[in-house]
């Protein structure tokens, strides 16, 4: 495992962020988040890199075999909806690779147990198919059938989930798990009745719910106590559907992730969001806070209107931050076509009066293992990147989208493909590689990047122009951003709110002296970042009236 350093540069910029300033500044800033300071990395962890292939568990499922289970599709290509053994040695050994690129943290798919058998209802899966399970395995974490269980597949000899979080936070490294609530295990639709399937186990092995292979409107939760962890009709495919309503299962979610944080859990990003009600979020964030305050959670709300999925950041529904899916539909419409407009990413900010509790707290992103994957050439991977690591919010990148690997494609045609050792090792070679990490590591060392406010300048055509301004606690620096998607250097001029001082080139080159009622004027190449800093108080008039604008209206205008 390669140790990560903080290039010289960086190193010397986040020393210079740090100097006293006087305490009669005024406070600017974006976010205080901790979590904030994070890039995160999402891995399939079945899919990332086979560590330890004695926990593949090769021959599990009997006439339903669980591991390599191919979807073939046209000219040689294949899916696979079966175990392909990556697992927590995978990512350990990798740690270095992933903190080298400059994340943070790990996001990891759900480490409970999942059932040991090939699913044999719902609809057949095949090539480029959406919510089809028949003859899938549960690789991927989310059929969870014990929550407080950890799954085979995972663990090594002397490595279960309390010593591969100790030894990531060793690594300098944070993790993300992944859980699940509105659901657990395909429940119904067998021909005939599996083992664990539709069921849940509590701590001490012991069955408490079970939906018997009958579909939902035939369950009887008045009457059967097996039934009365589930609602009596279907939500996701042949998914269980548990029903948030009974107090006994906030009791248990919240013990068994509890359990988890106790072993080294650092956040959690929360699947389905969007399926359970707010009442309960309430009250499971309180539950989760009461035992570890300001603990950091994110969901997933699948939905591109913000209006749908900002209420789940407001405190009074928990204060959980979302997965920015408004933002990533603008991204994917930008980045994956030339002669995009940077315009279209301005409204999708939501700086002023938006719909969030705050928006740089959102975690952004352009595609995920339920999406199809960015298809862009190179370029537009370079760009995004660029765009992704320098505006607000926390990004958070996919497995295998550092070279650009399966570009395009969906769940069953290759977007949760197995990544590997050998990729990882050949991924210096490729430029979106090498351009990640740039401006990666840049942002780990740049506190105004980081939770700083954006002030947009310029969002036209190949170009956007803003600043990123973090000023509280004796820390002020100023961050000028510069973006050029275009396919030839691009010349810019810089002048509003434009403080006088030396402004330090971030990312190579010459510093810039600007006097008071200057310009700042730079070439950036073709499919190229430039990032200047200054690293002084804010002291221009109309810049801290533009700040303390934004300060004022960050939140929803209810909140």
């Amino acid at each position: 495992m390669k140790a990560w350093r903080v290039p010289a540069l960086a190193a010397a910029l986040l020393a210079c962020a740090a100097h006293a300033a006087p305490a009669a500044e005024a406070d600017y800033y974006g976010t205080l988040e901790p979590f904030a300071a994070d890039a995160i990395y999402f891995v399939m962890t079945d899919r990332f890199v086979d560590g330890d292939p004695s926990n593949d568990h090769r021959d599990q499922g009997g006439a339903h075999r669980t591991f390599d289970i191919p979807v073939p599709g046209p000219d040689g290509e294949s899916a696979n909806i079966g175990y392909l053994g990556g697992d927590f040695k995978g990512i350990l050994d990798n740690a270095g690779y992933i903190r080298g690129m400059g994340f943070g943290a790990v996001w990891i798919t759900p480490i409970v147990d999942n059932p040991d058998e090939a699913f044999t209802g719902g609809a057949p899966v095949h090539w480029g198919s959406f919510w089809t399970d028949q003859g899938k395995a549960g690789y991927h974490g989310y059929w969870g059938v014990n929550f407080y269980k950890l799954d085979e597949h995972l663990p090594s000899a002397g490595l279960d989930y309390a010593q591969f979080t100790a030894k990531m936070h060793a690594a300098g490294l944070k993790v993300v798990q992944d859980i699940v609530v509105n659901h657990g295990s395909p429940a119904f639709s067998m021909p005939e009745r599996q083992p664990q399937f539709g069921q849940l186990f509590d701590q001490n092995g012991t069955l408490i719910a079970d939906a018997q292979n009958l579909p939902p409107w035939r369950l009887d939760p008045r009457r059967n106590p097996l039934h009365r962890f589930y609602h009596a009709y279907e939500d996701v495919a042949q998914l269980s559907n548990i029903d948030e309503a009974n107090p006994a299962v906030l009791d248990y979610f919240a013990g068994a992730y509890l359990k988890w944080i106790g072993e080294g859990t650092d956040a959690f990003r929360i699947d389905t969001l969007g399926h359970v009600s707010t009442a309960f979020w309430r009250r499971f964030a309180a539950r989760i806070r009461a035992a570890h305050p300001g603990f950091f959670m994110f969901g997933e709300a699948f939905d591109y209107n913000p209006d749908a999925i900002g209420k789940y950041t407001w405190p009074e529904n928990g204060g959980i931050d979302v997965l920015d899916f408004p933002l990533r539909g603008r991204i994917a419409e930008v980045f994956e076509h030339a002669g995009s407009d940077y315009a279209r990413l301005l409204d999708g900010l939501y700086l002023t009066n938006g719909p969030y509790a705050n928006p740089y707290e959102l975690v952004t992103f352009y595609d995920n293992h339920d999406m199809k994957r960015l298809d862009a050439g190179d370029a537009g991977f370079i760009d995004a990147n660029n765009w992704l690591f320098t505006a607000r919010g926390i990004p958070a990148l996919y497995y295998g989208s550092e070279t650009g690997f399966m570009r395009g494609r969906g769940e069953h045609a290759g977007n949760r493909n197995y990544y590997g050792q050998a990729r990882i090792d050949a991924a210096p070679r490729s430029p979106i590689y090498r351009s990640l990490v740039r401006i990666a590591r840049l942002r780990a060392a740049t506190p105004a990047l980081q939770r700083g406010l954006m002030l947009p300048l310029r969002f036209a055509g190949d170009q956007a122009a803003f600043y990123r301004v973090y000023q509280h606690g004796g820390m002020h620096q100023v961050a000028l951003v510069l973006l050029n998607k275009g396919d030839a250097p691009t010349r810019f001029r810089v002048s509003d709110y434009l403080q006088a001082g030396r402004w330090q080139a971030a990312l190579g080159g010459r510093s810039v002296r600007v006097r008071d009622g200057g310009a700042l004027e730079a070439t950036v190449p073709a499919h190229d970042v430039a990032v200047y800093l200054l690293d002084a108080p804010v002291a221009r008039a109309d810049l801290a009236a533009q700040l303390e604008r934004l300060m004022a209206e960050k939140g929803h205008p209810a909140q």
